[in-house]
C-alpha cells in the first residue's frame, strides 16, 4: 500500500509538471515561434503579375527566303504581297539578295535597304503603327499611321502594270510620310491593265473615307503620290476623280498629286496641283515629257512644279545614295501649301 501511494504521487507530480510546461509555452513569446517555426506556412503576399513575353521578331537579311518573309507571324494574311509576286511568280526559295529580279522595270534596287525595310515594318506591326486592310481579291491597302487627325496620302507603286513594286517606291516613301506625321497608305492592286488600277485606286481612296473616324484619319487635303504606272493612276485620279472608274464612288479629288517619272499626258484644267520629278537619264520617261506635262498645266493656271536630278534612270524610288535622296521632303512642303489646316503639331 505504501509503495502503490509513493508511486500514485509521482505521477500527479510529473502531471504538474508538464501542465507547468505547457502553460510557460503559452505565455512565452520566443518558445511560440520556436513552436511556429515547425508549422506549415501560408503565403499571404500579394502576386506580382508575370510579364507578358516580347513577340516574336524575326531578323530579316539579304539571306532570308521569300517563304520565310510570307510567313512572318506579323505579315499573317498580307505577307505574299510584300515582294512582287506578279511579273516572275511566287519563288519560295528565292533569296531577298535577288530582290531586283522581282523589278525588272526599276534601277536602284538594294537588297540590303529592302531588308532594312522589311524589318521596320515588322516593328511597326508590333507598335500598332502599321496594319493591312483588304478591299477585295489581291486588292488592299497597307496603313502606315501617322498622327491622329492628320491628312492622308496613297501611294501607288510602280511595274508598267506587270507587277507591284512597293517594297521599292511604296512601304519605304510610306514610312517616310509617316514618320513626319502623315497618315500613309500604300495601295496593293491588281494588275492587268490601266483601268482595272485605277478602278482599285479609286476603291482605295473610298474604303480611307469609309473608315476615316475609326482611323482618326482627316480626309480634308489628302494627296495621291505614284510612281511610273502608279503615277498614272494617280494622275489620272487627279484629273478626273474617282467617278470616272467607278460610277458609284463619289469622292473629292486630291489637294495635290505627286508624280513620279511618268509621260501620262492627259490633263484637264481642273487637275489639282502636280510636283513632278524624273532621272535626266531616263530613257523610258523622257525628262522633256515631264517638263512638257508642267508647262501644260502651268498654262491652264495650275500650280506645278518638276524637278530633274541628274545621272539617274528609270525606277529610281527614294533614291538613296543618288542625287535625288530627299527629294520626298521638297514633295511634302509642295503638298503642305495646300492643306488648309495646320498638323505640323
Amino acid at each position: 500500500m505504501k509503495k502503490t501511494f509513493l508511486l500514485m504521487i509521482v505521477a500527479s507530480a510529473c502531471v504538474a509538471t508538464e501542465m507547468a510546461c505547457m502553460s510557460r509555452e503559452a505565455k512565452d513569446p520566443v518558445v511560440q515561434a520556436d513552436a511556429k517555426r515547425g508549422e506549415t506556412q501560408i503565403d499571404t503576399a500579394p502576386s506580382i503579375a508575370t510579364p507578358a513575353p516580347e513577340p516574336v521578331r524575326p531578323k530579316v537579311t539579304t539571306g532570308t527566303t521569300w517563304s520565310e518573309i510570307v510567313a512572318i507571324p506579323q505579315f499573317k494574311g498580307f505577307g505574299q504581297y510584300i515582294l512582287a509576286r506578279e511579273r516572275i511568280g511566287y519563288k519560295p526559295h528565292m533569296k531577298l539578295a535577288d530582290v531586283a529580279k522581282t523589278l525588272p522595270f526599276h534601277r536602284n534596287v538594294d537588297a540590303n535597304q529592302a531588308a532594312d525595310c522589311i524589318n521596320k515594318m515588322i516593328e511597326r506591326v508590333d507598335a500598332g503603327r502599321m496594319s493591312y486592310h483588304s478591299i477585295g481579291q489581291d486588292v488592299g491597302l497597307f496603313f502606315f499611321r501617322g498622327r491622329p487627325g492628320a491628312p492622308f496620302a496613297i501611294i501607288s507603286a510602280g511595274g508598267g502594270f506587270y507587277y507591284v513594286g512597293s517594297i521599292h517606291e511604296g512601304f519605304p516613301l510610306a514610312m517616310a510620310l509617316s514618320d513626319l506625321g502623315y497618315n500613309a497608305f500604300v495601295l496593293q492592286y491588281r494588275t492587268g491593265g490601266f483601268q482595272i488600277a485605277c478602278k482599285d485606286l479609286a476603291r482605295g481612296i473610298d474604303y480611307v473615307f469609309k473608315h476615316a473616324d475609326e482611323w482618326k484619319v482627316d480626309t480634308a487635303d489628302y494627296s495621291l503620290w505614284g510612281a511610273s504606272a502608279g503615277a498614272e493612276m494617280a494622275a489620272a485620279l487627279g484629273s478626273h476623280g474617282t467617278r470616272h472608274y467607278v460610277p458609284s464612288i463619289v469622292r473629292p479629288r486630291p489637294a495635290a498629286v505627286i508624280l513620279c517619272y511618268t509621260e501620262h499626258a492627259d490633263y484637264t484644267r481642273h487637275d489639282p496641283p502636280t510636283y513632278a520629278v524624273v532621272g535626266a537619264d531616263d530613257r523610258v520617261t523622257k525628262a522633256s515629257a515631264m517638263r512638257r506635262r508642267v508647262a501644260n498645266l502651268k498654262a491652264a493656271g495650275i500650280d506645278a512644279e518638276v524637278h530633274v536630278y541628274p545621272n539617274l534612270v528609270h525606277g529610281f524610288g527614294m533614291g538613296i545614295g543618288t542625287t535625288a535622296e530627299g527629294w520626298h521632303m521638297g514633295a511634302v512642303k509642295f503638298w503642305e501649301k495646300y492643306i488648309k489646316k495646320d498638323h505640323s503639331k
